[in-house]
């Protein structure tokens, strides 16, 4: 929160201005910092987390309104596809106050769609919906740009949202680009500490050298095919997915939590130096607070970073 994600987005809709820098979509400049085009004037289309329709409309006029210069018959034609496309298309003759929350925001979307922008801005279009409807709408909303080939700027505060979505990622922290990115890239092999923890949950294991070569508490790290080489003052990211607990009466960690997610079973538990470590185990694995257990890395190679943010 509070990074510049919002603002950026509003920067290139053309309703916060550049003070430096420039701007271009589809390879035009759109501001300069000294002269900006009108957000009116640029091809972009933009998606709010209010839905923002408009209420004496069906659905179906909402979504044709920013069509232009097609027949009646075209534009009609146009708005059924967009409709089918993001699944409401039997809701065309409704009103927004007759229609759910999710059925409002792909109204919206196909909306913003609609005029064929040569880009989609999204700031947290899903925020108000509940879990399941948005993984649905989210969906459909990947769908309906693979469909038209328009590219989308997304804004997010949700990680596994924006791994599902996007083609690149871009983390932002200050103000600043602190890594930009596939999603495998940014969460395997992240640029800092901000961005390894940032992506989702990670232990820090200090990486120390070994017998002419180099290890962390859990065992021997090599360096990945595309990353620094192990050296003191690096850091082993490591992730629940990356370990498997083996129960053991002589273990050498002990497990400090338990938390049951459905699927699974999240583990975290603490090894002798005392640092701790979470890990995913299948449901079938019960453990208890105060179990001891092995700890088996399921990597030689984890991302390593700096000791530093």
């Amino acid at each position: 929160s509070g990074c510049g994600k919002s603002t950026l987005l509003r920067s290139i809709a053309g309703l916060t201005p550049l003070d430096d820098g420039e701007i271009a979509v589809g390879g035009t400049v759109v501001d300069d910092g000294r002269r900006a085009v009108p957000p009116e004037r640029r091809p972009v289309g933009l998606v709010f987390q209010e839905h923002a329709l408009f209420p004496h409309l069906t659905i179906g006029a909402n979504v044709g309104f920013g069509i232009r210069g097609s027949a009646r018959a075209e534009r009609a034609t146009q708005v059924d596809d967009l409709l089918e496309m993001v699944g409401i298309a039997h809701l065309r003759d409704r009103y927004p106050h007759e229609v759910s929350g999710g059925e409002r925001q792909r109204a919206s979307v196909a909306r913003a769609v609609a005029p064929r922008p040569a880009l989609l801005l999204l700031d947290e279009p899903f925020a108000s919906l509940d879990p399941n409807l948005r993984t649905a709408v989210r969906r459909a909303l990947v769908g309906l740009l693979r469909d038209t080939g328009t590219p989308a700027v997304f804004v997010s505060h949700d990680q596994a949202e924006a791994l599902a979505l996007g083609d690149r990622l871009a983390v932002m922290r200050g103000g600043r680009l602190e890594q930009v990115g596939s999603g495998p890239d940014v969460y395997d092999r992240p640029a800092n500490r901000f961005v390894a923890g940032f992506m989702g949950e990670a232990s820090f294991l200090p990486v120390e050298p070994a017998d002419g070569s180099w290890r962390t508490e859990l065992g021997p790290v090599e360096a990945a095919a595309d990353g620094p080489a192990p050296t003191a003052g690096l850091l082993a990211v490591i992730r629940p997915a990356d370990v498997d607990l083996e129960p053991a009466a002589d273990g050498p960690a002990e497990v400090v939590e338990a938390t049951y997610e459905g699927p699974t079973w999240h583990y975290l538990v603490r090894l002798p130096s005392g640092a701790t470590v979470g890990a995913t185990e299948a449901r079938s694995l019960r453990l208890a607070v105060g179990d001891r257990v092995a700890v088996r890395p399921l990597t030689t190679t984890p991302a390593l970073v700096a000791d530093a943010d």
